[in-house]
């Protein structure tokens, strides 16, 4: 067969290429309908523009979330859907459409009624499939309205979770299964002392203090395995210290990984709280079972509960023989009735407490005479469980009352006398005065006159009188204790412990004495016997202040004040003490008592009690041996004297050097003379410038201060009074030597307890002269003291 021509052959291909053409068109227009059905209902918005951003095309679902109908929403302009606020996004995204990007982002749309709602758009450019040309863009629109709100939620959710986290007080610890910390809360950095990062370096034995290994991995395993446990355990901080705390352990599990939640909570409070509660009963056991004071248990039906070995002892029975007796069995007949109409009104509540001197009947039958504390003891709920009695036995007491009576004369005729002692005082530091004037001026005019004149005689009379008189100055001053007290090196607790058995016969067998001495006491220097009169005096005023059953304890001890302590607390010295106090559970006083508390004849007692002598003995004696006194009390509260007394600081290997003694002579230096009595001021200045000295008289401190500061030339003595007006004569030294820092020092009295009252003695080395004194006594001392001075130069 003739091949067909050529024609033909391009002819059928053109036909075959229509028609595959033609076929072609047809499954493209079929893909376009199928893909402009599946974009009409599918489940997202989808929405196509054209160039210029106007809408060509949205499907049901983007015409249901703006609330139009397809054609009324069909030609406008895509950004009058969105926001002003948002309008800067969507022409970013747009422009990025322009340039060929596809990405997502969110963006706010505008419903036709007005609300608006979050949503996300997928969107990429069109393209003409010929030209290939940017013709609009097409997008994926995603309400997420709900997602916006579950995040918020989770947010929320978050937020409160994380609240909760950190504002716990107790420590939160997450750990993994490695037993490594993964989150930790403020408080468990705050228990432990590290920050966040340093935990998270660590696992959870480096927390603790001397863990066992194998127990924890098997204790972490069993929380890991879905136990929940409680412990308690020692933590380690960071700055060393040990921290004891609570710990509640259990599992959680996210996303399939199983972690330890640990909260804690510091316990070490408590732990101190439960272990002084337990030593507080052990205490109270050892208090209950030891104490002098009988102590029982009643049941409210009068039996007897338990019973301690001073009550024990008391009525002559063992406890298992009292235990379940009745009160009326051991109680006197002539106090039965008083006794059960007073346990009865305890028993209903109407009062919790009562006192009675009561008698009980010794298990030999004789009497014994008491007194009875007796305390309604309820529980937490307020509910009555059962009485504790508490009994002293006074029977010694009753016996032992002459006696005392007979005490508290002799010691109200002490402070009787000790106001007669003062006034004997006072008188002889006058008449000691006159004297010094009387044997000045004799001894001048038998300078002044010949051995063969007839007055010569008569004034050695005179000074020979003037002489017993002065012996007899000082008896006076002996017997009011104006002399010059014996102090000496003492033991405090020694000196106390001698004192105790008549101190008890002082306060009688009613109140218990206690005595608690401190170990290691430094030594004091001070006369044994006025730790006598303090305690004396002290505690007949705890005795008098305690009505019925009482305690008073008598304790020592040691205390440093430094000078920043005394600054805030007037009233304080600072340096080494040894305390001595009294304490006692009496009445107690007030603010206005304790004001005038140390003041001569201030009393509080009845007339014909007390001379009110006694407290102004005690701070007498404790300023006269340079200590000092506080008192705490408050009305009902009893009273405590606490009485601090300077250490004696002796230093046993050195020598102490005894200069030599010089015969009586004059000389030519200067001498401040500071004395207040006028006649003494103008005798002892003749008597120094007719030895040839230069002397600068004062008559009062601020005289001599002027003095000191307005002369020239060098001042080699300060020879001034004691007690003067204005000043004393060691704060005058005081300042004299700030001017004069080589001045040597003499102080001179007639009233040496005057010295005492400011120092106690004077301290070692320093001179002292006794008014009266001879011009030899007085030029020897002065010369010894001035001479001493030139030795050591």
């Amino acid at each position: 067969m003739a091949e067909k021509p050529i024609y033909e052959k391009l002819e059928t291909r053109v036909q075959e290429l229509k028609t595959g053409y033609t076929q072609l068109e047809k499954k493209l227009h079929e893909a376009e309908l199928f893909s402009e059905e599946i974009m009409t209902y599918m489940s997202e918005g989808f929405v196509q523009t054209d160039i210029r951003g106007t809408i060509i095309f949205i499907n049901q679902r983007l015409s249901e979330m703006l609330g139009y109908l397809p054609e009324q929403i069909i030609g406008k302009y895509w950004l009058d859907i969105v926001p002003a606020e948002q309008q800067a996004i969507a022409q970013e995204a747009e422009a990025r459409r322009v340039l060929g990007h596809t990405d997502r982002y969110e963006i706010i749309l505008r419903h036709k009624d007005g609300h608006r709602f979050p949503v996300m758009i997928g969107a990429g450019p069109r393209f003409d499939k010929q030209s290939g040309e940017f013709i609009g863009t097409m997008g994926v629109v995603t309400d997420i309205t709900d997602q916006k709100k579950a995040e918020k939620q989770i947010a929320e959710a978050l937020s409160w979770y994380q609240e909760i986290f950190e504002g716990s007080k107790d420590a939160i610890f997450i750990s993994d299964e490695n037993a490594r910390f993964v989150s930790i809360n403020s408080a468990a950095c705050n228990l432990t002392g590290y920050d966040r990062e340093e935990l998270r370096a660590m696992r959870i034995p480096d927390l603790h203090d001397k863990m066992d290994l194998d127990a924890f991995n098997t204790f972490h395993g069993r929380i890991i395995g879905g136990d929940h446990v409680d412990s308690e355990a020692r933590i380690l901080r960071r700055d060393g210290r040990k921290v004891d705390a609570e710990f509640n352990n259990k599992r959680i599990t996210v996303s399939g990984k199983h972690y330890m939640h640990t909260t804690a909570r510091d316990i070490t409070e408590r732990k101190l709280t439960e272990e002084a509660l337990r030593e507080s009963e052990a205490r109270f056991r050892s208090i209950y079972e030891h104490t002098a004071v009988g102590l029982a248990q009643v049941s409210l039906d009068f039996k007897i509960m338990s019973a301690n070995e001073a009550y024990c002892n008391m009525l002559g029975y063992q406890e298992k023989d009292l235990v379940g007796k009745h009160l009326k069995e051991i109680t006197h007949p002539e106090v039965i009735e008083e006794n059960i109409q007073k346990q009865e009104n305890l028993a209903s509540g109407k009062i919790d407490h009562y006192r009675m001197e009561k008698k009980f009947i010794h298990k030999k039958g004789q009497t014994v005479h008491a007194i009875l504390d007796a305390n309604l003891i309820r529980d937490v709920s307020g509910n009555a469980i059962y009485f504790l009695g508490s009994v002293v036995d006074i029977t010694e007491r009753k016996q032992a009352g002459k006696e005392r009576d007979k005490l508290q004369s002799q010691l109200l005729q002490a402070q009787k006398m000790e106001s007669v002692g003062r006034l004997a005082g006072g008188v002889a530091h006058d008449f000691n005065n006159m004297l010094g004037v009387i044997l000045g001026h004799t001894e001048l005019a038998l300078l002044k006159t010949d051995e063969d004149n007839d007055l010569v005689s008569d004034l050695k009379e005179i000074q020979k009188a003037a002489k017993r008189s002065a012996n007899t100055t000082k008896q006076l001053l002996a017997f009011a204790r104006k002399d010059i007290i014996s102090p000496k090196q003492i033991d405090l607790n020694d000196t106390v412990e001698s004192m105790l058995n008549m101190l008890r016969r002082l306060i009688g067998e009613d109140i218990d004495l206690v005595w608690q001495p401190a170990a290691h006491l430094w030594p004091v220097k001070m006369d044994p016997s006025q730790i006598d009169q303090i305690l004396a005096n002290l505690c007949v005023n705890a005795r008098d202040a305690i009505s019925g059953v009482g305690k008073l304890t008598i304790e020592t001890g040691r205390k440093t004040f430094d000078v920043e302590y005394c600054n805030d607390h007037p009233g304080f010295i600072p340096g080494d003490f040894v305390l001595l106090a009294v304490s006692d559970n009496g009445s107690g006083m007030d603010k206005e008592t304790l004001e005038n508390l140390f003041e001569p004849f201030f009393t509080t007692k009845e007339v014909g009690k007390g001379t009110g002598l006694g407290l102004a003995t005690v701070y007498g004696i404790v300023k006269q041996n340079n200590g000092f006194i506080n008192v705490y009390s408050e009305p009902g509260q009893g009273s405590t004297f606490k009485i601090y007394l300077p250490r004696l600081v002796t230093d046993e290997d050195v020598d102490k050097a005894v200069p030599e003694k010089k015969a009586a002579a004059g000389g030519t230096e200067t001498i401040l003379l500071v004395e207040d009595e006028p006649t003494i001021l103008r005798m002892t200045r003749m008597m120094l410038e007719r030895k040839g000295y230069s002397v600068l008289p004062a008559a009062t401190p601020g005289e001599a201060i002027d003095l000191a500061k307005t002369h020239a030339d060098k001042i080699d003595l300060l020879m001034t009074d004691v007690v003067m007006p204005e000043m004393n004569g060691r704060d005058l030294a005081g300042q004299i030597t700030a001017l004069y820092p080589d001045i040597r020092l003499l102080f001179m009295s007639g009233y040496t307890a005057n010295v005492i009252a400011h120092q106690g003695v004077l301290d070692d080395g320093v001179a002292f002269i006794q008014k009266p004194f001879s011009m030899a006594e007085m030029t020897e001392k002065v010369r010894e003291i001035l001479d001493t001075a030139s030795d050591k130069a």
